[in-house]
Parts: C-alpha cells; structure tokens; sequence
C-alpha cells in the first residue's frame, strides 16, 4: 500500500488540535476537506483512528498505535523541510572549495582569517588540487579555475587580471650554470617540469616572439605536480621554474629567486571562480565572493 502522506499529515493534526476544525484551521484547508481525507484513510485502513461523540473526539486504540509512530516521522519531516528551505539562505553552513595550490595561497589564504572571523558560522571545506575538479561529482560547491579552463555551464566571476608569467632560479644555480638569455637555451639547463594531475600531460614552457607564441621543450631531472614543490626545489638551487610571476613575486623580494627571460614572456588568462547556476542564490558562497572581491581590491 502507498503511504498516504497527505491523509497521514491530516490524521496529525485532528490528533494534536483536538478536532477536524482546528485540524483545518492550522493546515488552511475547509474542514469537508479534512472530513473527506480522515474517512479515506480509515477506509484504507480498514479501522477506525477516532471516537467522535457532539462534544469532543479522542483517539482509538489504532489511532494511539499511528499517532505514536506518525507524530515523530511529521516533525521529522517538518525538520527536514525547513532545513531545505533555510540552508544556503543565511550566513551558516558548509562551503566547498576546489582549488589549485596556487590559488589557495595567493587569493584564499590571505583572506580566510577576516573571512572566519566575520563568518564565524560558515564551515570551509577546501579541496587543494590541481586536477579539474568535477565539482557536481565531487559534491563541491565551486571552484577556482584559470579562465580557459571554466566550462561554458557555470557561472564565472573573474579574481584577477590575466597573470603575467615566469621563468626564475636560484642565484646559486644561476651562477654555476650561468643564465640563459634566449628561451631556446633553456635546452642546456636542468628545467623543473610540472604534471598536470588531470590529463598526466607535462605543462608546456610558452614564450612570446614577434612571429606569435611558441613552446620549447624544455628537459629535466625533476618533475613534481604541484607548484609550491616546483618553487620549493628552484629554492634549493636545483633547477629553472615556469610559473606565475605573483607566485614567485616573495621569493624574487626575498632574494631566494632571480626572475630570467622576462622579455620573452606572456600572460596566461586570470583567475576565475566558477560555480553551478543553481547556487547563485547560495547565502555561504555569496558572502565568499563579496568578501574575496573586497579585500583584493582593498590590497
């Protein structure tokens, strides 16, 4: 038999407000209604749920037996339906996050201390990966992406401007092996290549010419797929890095890194997040990216 839903959330209120007019009165139906659906439900049950006298109505031992276990189920059922309604309406809940290590350091990390502190009840979920994360998949809420990468279904809200890309090493490393002045002699140098999670392709090294872009295919004895890694190694004076000029910018201050090629190099698409259409209206994820905005342009 079919859960009569409706004629169960009937019997619960008769039960609770004490008659079939303040049961009709609190669900905003006509009490023939509520008559109606108390009579089709005792008839597919085949029992009567009520002893109904001129001046009162109470319950039968069938009616104790089902309130017992219908009560609970409605207010658990009620629960539930508010919470549907309320979540991602208020400034609580789970927010999930998807983002290369890049972009957690140069555009979540310096804001998450204000962001907590002023949203004390948003939980932060982050999933740091360079891999295209499939965000529906995976359950996530959204995600930070290179422009490129953004599929045309999601709604993108542009971080920065394009990145301005480059090529640095160690002062150790550039005084044994010297520095190269053409990106064409990258081919005698030690080059810390990167791994694409996703595809497993090695990341190519792009240069800019007066003829157009081109690649050179750089060699090496290391290979990591996470940038932090790749700088940590140029560190360490073990080879050439290609990455984002903003990414390297405190090591270059700090005197760790000496940038190299500089005329010979581009910019890449800026950073987008991306998210779902259906969670435009998501209160957690709105506060994130007004507060993201907000203290970038502060900086």
């Amino acid at each position: 038999m079919r859960l009569p839903l409706a004629t169960l959330e009937i019997f619960t209120a008769i039960a609770r407000h004490g008659s079939l007019r303040a049961a009709a009165d609190a669900l905003g139906i006509k009490p023939s209604t509520v008559s109606h659906q108390l009579k089709s439900l005792e008839d597919q049950l085949d029992t009567a749920l009520f002893i109904r006298t001129t001046r009162s109505i109470s319950l039968t031992e069938a009616g104790r037996a089902l309130i017992r276990g219908a009560g609970p189920a409605f207010d658990q059922l009620s629960e539930a339906v508010e919470s549907a309604r309320s979540t991602g309406h208020a400034a609580r809940g789970t927010l999930k996050l998807a983002m290369p290590d890049f972009a957690y350091h140069l555009y979540v990390s310096p804001i998450l201390n204000s962001f907590c502190a002023k949203f004390p009840e948003i939980e932060l979920e982050l999933s740091l990966t360079d891999a295209l994360s499939d965000i529906l998949g995976e359950e996530l809420h959204a995600g930070f992406r290179l422009g490129d990468r953004v599929a045309q279904d999601m709604v993108a809200v542009r971080l920065t401007q394009p990145l301005q890309l480059a090529v640095s090493a160690s002062p150790h490393y550039l005084t044994a092996r010297g520095t190269p002045m053409d990106p064409r002699d990258l081919l005698e140098h030690n080059c810390i290549r990167y791994r694409f999670q996703s595809s497993g392709q090695i990341a190519p090294w792009r240069f800019e010419a007066k003829e157009g872009p081109y690649s050179v295919q750089v060699q090496g004895n290391l290979i990591t797929n996470t940038l932090p890694a790749s700088v940590d190694l140029a560190k360490r004076g073990l080879g050439l890095v290609y990455t984002f000029g903003a990414f390297v910018a405190a090591e270059i201050r700090a005197g760790h890194l000496k940038p190299v090629l500089e005329n010979h190099l581009g910019q890449t698409p800026g950073i987008f997040l991306y998210y779902p259409r259906e969670y435009r209206g998501m209160m957690p994820l709105k506060l994130f990216i007004e507060h993201i905005k907000q203290q970038r342009g502060s900086n």
